[in-house]
Formats: structure tokens, C-alpha cells, sequence
């Protein structure tokens, strides 16, 4: 499917050491912000701007712009799946550390901070595990063991290379689960209980004191009825409130910002009520794995400009809004693209029935959207020296 011809295209800035802070002129032209790198832009704000990396097309060498580009565009990297269970320890006892580590390598060859995913999760889980709960042959407290080894052994690997740790994800309920009212779930809460969450912490602060600690979730975005039975985000924050009223070493909330145009989603000004919500509870916040997905209709994969272009407005309109909300409050530490390109977006192989793509800031030809030009806009716009008081005008004699 070619949609290049209807994406918004500009010039990919590769850009240094300058910062807006320092306008220069370089060979007779003026500075332009514009021609800056979404990391460099957010550099005066202390934001951090990162993407999900495939280490699949990190190594590709027919695919060298996307290598380029994960350097020269973000700040932070992720690693899409190989320091997930199932990928670091795929034979029990045997740990295959080599994809997770050539990432950090990579971002600490470049300059770039680290965002650990996963530690906790109920998918993703290794074989031995998950069919030896099954079968009986390991046992409640032998899988409360292995869960602490698991996440000592793989926070003492990486310590001091990681920034902030995914310590747990997903571990709540959404209101249209089976049974509607909102609680825990999944494969730990199902075997362990909840009170694994602060086990998880406390094992990974053990592990290293210096990494931030995060609980990530989805939908999660905003605050609802306020009713913890099913308002997500309230549960997220009552629970978050009763760990940290138990001393549990928890340092913020990941608010994961898989969004959808097809989707009635929210204004700036809900999005940073609820991170201001968190950041009172003494917790930073993050967007974790931002995407926006449109529905692939017939007439979006012909090519038809008055089906696309829309979704490409709604799509910039949404990854405005979590940035702007991000850049509004200052416990917002960084904000992280779940993959930056439509050729190696995890969408399209996982919403099938209506097909959905379109979710990312590139192309799938490497342009940059309408939604990366609108947050390069955000960045530059977002106070001085680009905005300043007004310059008030007197009549004229």
C-alpha cells in the first residue's frame, strides 16, 4: 500500500549540538528551528523524546535510514520485545542477553537514555512458564521465587545503563472485561495475588536504587466518572496512592497513549489534569508508547485523499494533545513513539478485523506526517525564545 503521496513530506533534520537556546547563523543563513531533530527541540524543555526500537531493523543492513534516524531523532529507545520474558530467558535458567544488550550499547553509543520494557506482564510470557503453573509442576510459592529471580537477575544486568523501568504493565482490568467492575488481572494477580505489584518494586529498587520505578498502563490517558469500578484511570490512582502510602519505592505512572482517530479522544486540557492528578501523589509520568491508529478502509488503501488526508489531521491532533499535556506539566519526563514508522509499525498484524495502520510519525517510506511536523511545532512553539510577550501597537498619527 503506497500513501506516500498523500503524507505531508518535509526534509529529515539530522541535527547536532544546537539547541534553540542559541539561534547561529550558518554560511549566510538564518537558524531554523524547523530543521532541528524532535531530541534537540525538546532539549530546552528537559524532555526526553524516544521511540520503540526493532532490533530486526536496527540490524537490517538493507534498511539504513531506519537505523539513522533512531539516532538522530530520539533521545530515548525502548526495545520493542527483546528484554520481554519470553525473548531474555526463553530456556529456564538461560538467559539470552545479547539483542537487549547490543540496544543499550547502541543507545549509549549515541548518547540516548534507556526506558527498560518489561519487567512484569502477564503476555509475552516463556513456554516452561506458563505450562508449568499449568501442569502443577511449578508451584504457587516456587513461581513467587522465580518471580523475584527474574527481575533481580535482569535489573542487576542492565544496572546503571537504564533510566526508567516498566516495572509492571497492565495489570488492571478494562471496563468492557469479564466481570465489567475494574480489578486486577491476568496470569500474576490469577496465581500470585495483587500484592505482587509491590513485591515487583521492591525487588527491582533492590536490584538498582538509581532506576526510575514506573507502573504502565493503557487507557489511562484521562480521568472519567471518578468511580474506581470503572474509571481506569482511577483505579490506576488509587492503587498508586495506597503504594505509596506503603512505602513502596513506585517513582511514576506510564500512561501508554495507544490512541485511535476513529475514537471521540480528548482535549490537552483533560490529558494534563490527569498527569498534574499523578504528579501530586509525588510520582513523575511519561507517555510510553504513543501510537495513532486509523481504520484502513477501502477507500484509505486506494489512495482516495478525502479518506486519508482526515485521518492524518486526526492522527497529528492527538499526538499534539499528549505532548502539549506532557509539556504543560513538569513532572512529564519523556515522551516515547511506539515505533516511528508505518513500515515497522506493530498495528497493522494485531488490529486485523476492521485492518487499522497509519499509526505512527513517518511513512512508511521514511517521510515524515503531518503528526511529526505538528510536534516538532509544539516543541518550538512552546514558550520562549519563539514565543514571547506581545509587542503592543499604538495608532498611528
Amino acid at each position: 500500500m503506497k500513501l506516500r503521496r498523500w503524507i505531508a513530506a518535509g526534509a529529515v533534520a539530522v541535527a547536532t549540538a544546537a539547541t534553540l537556546s542559541s539561534a547561529p547563523a550558518t554560511a549566510g543563513r538564518s537558524y531554523d528551528p524547523a530543521d532541528q531533530s524532535l531530541r534537540n527541540l525538546a532539549l530546552r524543555h528537559g524532555l526526553a523524546v524516544g521511540t520503540a526500537v526493532d532490533m530486526a531493523a536496527l540490524d537490517d543492513p538493507a534498511d539504513p535510514q531506519y537505523r539513522k534516524l533512531v539516532a538522530a531523532e530520539f533521545s530515548t529507545v525502548t526495545a520493542e520485545n527483546v528484554m520481554k520474558w519470553e525473548s531474555l530467558e526463553p530456556t529456564r535458567g538461560t538467559y539470552n542477553w545479547g539483542p537487549a544488550d547490543e540496544l543499550v550499547a547502541f543507545a549509549e553509543q549515541h548518547d540516548q537514555r534507556v526506558r527498560g520494557h518489561v519487567l512484569v506482564w502477564q503476555n509475552q510470557l516463556p513456554g516452561w512458564l506458563t505450562s508449568g503453573v499449568a501442569d502443577g509442576s511449578i508451584s504457587t510459592e516456587e513461581l513467587r521465587d522465580i518471580l523475584r529471580d527474574h527481575i533481580t537477575n535482569v535489573v542487576t544486568h542492565f544496572k546503571g545503563r537504564i533510566w526508567q523501568w516498566d516495572v509492571v504493565n497492565e495489570a488492571v482490568s478494562d471496563p468492557w472485561d469479564n466481570p465489567s467492575t475494574l480489578h486486577y488481572k491476568g496470569f500474576w494477580a490469577q496465581h500470585l495475588g495483587p500484592g505482587y505489584i509491590a513485591d515487583a518494586f521492591r525487588w527491582a529498587r533492590a536490584a538498582d536504587p538509581h532506576a526510575l520505578l514506573f507502573y504502565n498502563d493503557y487507557n489511562i490517558e484521562v480521568f472519567g466518572s471518578g468511580n474506581p469500578a470503572n474509571d481506569k484511570t482511577q483505579f490506576v490512582y488509587d492503587m498508586a496512592k495506597e503504594l505509596r502510602a506503603q512505602r513502596v519505592p513506585i517513582d511514576g505512572i506510564g500512561s501508554q497513549g495507544h490512541l485511535g482517530t476513529q475514537y471521540g479522544n480528548y482535549d490537552t486540557f483533560q490529558v494534563a489534569e490527569a498527569l498534574r492528578r499523578f504528579a501530586g501523589l509525588g510520582l513523575a509520568t511519561a507517555f510510553t508508547e504513543v501510537d495513532v491508529r486509523s481504520q484502513l478502509t477501502e477507500g484509505v488503501q486506494a489512495g482516495d485523499s478525502n479518506e486519508i488526508n482526515p485521518r492524518l489531521q486526526a492522527s497529528a491532533a492527538n499526538f499534539s494533545v499528549l505532548l502539549q499535556a506532557c509539556l504543560a506539566e513538569r513532572h512529564c519526563l519523556s515522551f516515547t513513539v511506539w515505533g516511528f514508522t508505518d513500515k515497522h509499525s506493530w498495528v497493522p498484524g494485531w488490529f486485523s478485523d476492521p485492518p487499522e495502520g497509519l499509526a505512527t510519525i513517518y511513512d512508511e517510506n521514511y517521510q515524515p506526517k503531518r503528526a511529526y511536523q505538528l510536534m516538532k511545532a509544539d516543541l518550538v512553539y512552546s514558550g520562549p525564545p519563539y514565543v514571547l510577550p506581545r509587542v503592543p501597537q499604538r495608532p498611528r498619527r
